[in-house]
């Protein structure tokens, strides 16, 4: 073969191969760029909105809504423009069908082992909204069957997306105010049906047995959630709660108000969650041994450290695998983020059943309930 030919060959194989990566990494972006098919199990929580939008905006792809009740499929179907072949009645079923990626829980906390017991055995990861159970007996059912059978059981807060708390917690890990000594967190608003919930939604929501308490289980989990993760999984020592009941003509079943002291060896958290506020609040405050760092909201901070100086800031926005539950999940399931030791898992959830059961049991008796 001549130089002028073997040059020609070496050109076009070359292009060959350009043309080889190129096709070969936009099948890369394509594969990482495509939604995370689950399937959605339940409508009667308000949360579920969030979830429809998503799907809407092609930010993930639902391939089936397993709900019972026809009227609500019926009032998503029209708000959320859904056909009606996404839905069906028997979630196995469903699964079975559709095979997802995983199974998002919008029913009532007191159903969650429900949906764990039909997924775990199908092999089928599972995130619910919080908080994991109604109960600490049914958590442990969760956490036996997601052992067995090698699945993912993850808890969805609001708080988790929040760029502050993040933003807070590295601050306290590069010890910039010390060791913490306390911690207060505030969840709470006017009430569930002062702010416009669903019937669907407060048909279980304000019922002791299908959400395992009132406010206390509503938005005591967050703080509880917060504090385990501060504490990097450590559990407290002592768990004393106090619980309200403000409004029984509202709420006769559940109490509506609850502040919770978790005892750690070395500091003190304090919970206080309420349906009575005049104004919906969740924040978070930490005092270390040197400083103090408010989460105002979702990405305001302010700080104050010893020597009285004040500063404050608006958090970075979260890297993009831990920036929304959809983004954290897909990242789970493709082993690019462990999901074992963080706000969302299974592990610290466990942590969080065991505080509020022991809040449970300290207000229901007046006393101190040591773990």
């Amino acid at each position: 073969m001549c130089k002028r030919d073997t040059k020609k060959a070496i050109g076009y194989f070359t292009k060959v191969v350009f043309a080889l990566l190129i096709l070969f990494s936009i099948s890369k972006v394509s594969f990482a760029q495509k939604p995370l098919r689950v399937v959605v199990a339940g409508l009667n929580h308000d949360h579920v909105h969030g979830i429809l939008s998503l799907y809407n905006k092609g930010s993930v792809d639902i391939v089936g809504i397993a709900e019972p009740d026809q009227q609500l499929q019926q009032k998503f179907s029209k708000l959320y423009h859904l056909p009606e072949s996404l839905f069906a009645a028997d979630l196995k079923k469903l699964l079975v069908a559709k095979k997802p990626d995983a199974v998002l829980g919008y029913n009532a906390v007191g159903k969650h082992l429900e949906v764990v017991e039909i997924c775990a055995p199908l092999g089928i990861s599972v995130m619910v909204e919080k908080p994991l159970a109604a109960t600490l007996a049914q958590a442990k059912q969760i956490e036996s069957l997601a052992n067995k059978y090698h699945i993912k059981v993850l808890t969805n807060f609001e708080t988790t997306w929040y760029a502050s708390y993040k933003d807070v917690y590295n601050t306290i890990n590069s010890d910039s105010i010390g060791r913490i000594k306390k911690m207060v967190v505030h969840d709470g608003h006017q009430g569930p049906k002062e702010i416009g919930c669903s019937p669907a939604f407060l048909s279980w929501l304000t019922d002791p047995v299908l959400n395992g308490a009132g406010a206390l289980n509503d938005f005591g989990c967050y703080g509880a959630d917060l504090m385990t993760w501060l504490m990097k999984g450590n559990k407290p020592i002592a768990v004393t709660a106090i619980t309200r009941h403000y409004k029984p003509a509202v709420y006769p079943k559940v109490e509506d108000d609850a502040t919770v002291i978790l005892e750690y060896p070395e500091a003190i958290g304090m919970i206080e969650a309420s349906w009575n506020w005049p104004f919906s609040i969740k924040d978070m405050e930490v005092f270390g041994e040197k400083g103090y760092l408010h989460a105002l909201n979702n990405e305001n901070i302010t700080s104050r450290m010893r020597e009285n100086i004040k500063g404050s800031k608006k958090a970075e926005p979260l890297a993009a695998d831990i920036a929304s539950p959809i983004t954290y999940l897909t990242a789970v399931l493709q082993n690019k983020i462990p999901g074992t030791d963080d706000l969302s898992s299974l592990k610290y959830n466990m942590i969080v059943m065991e505080i509020l059961d022991a809040a449970k049991r300290s207000a229901a008796t007046g006393k101190r309930v040591v773990l």
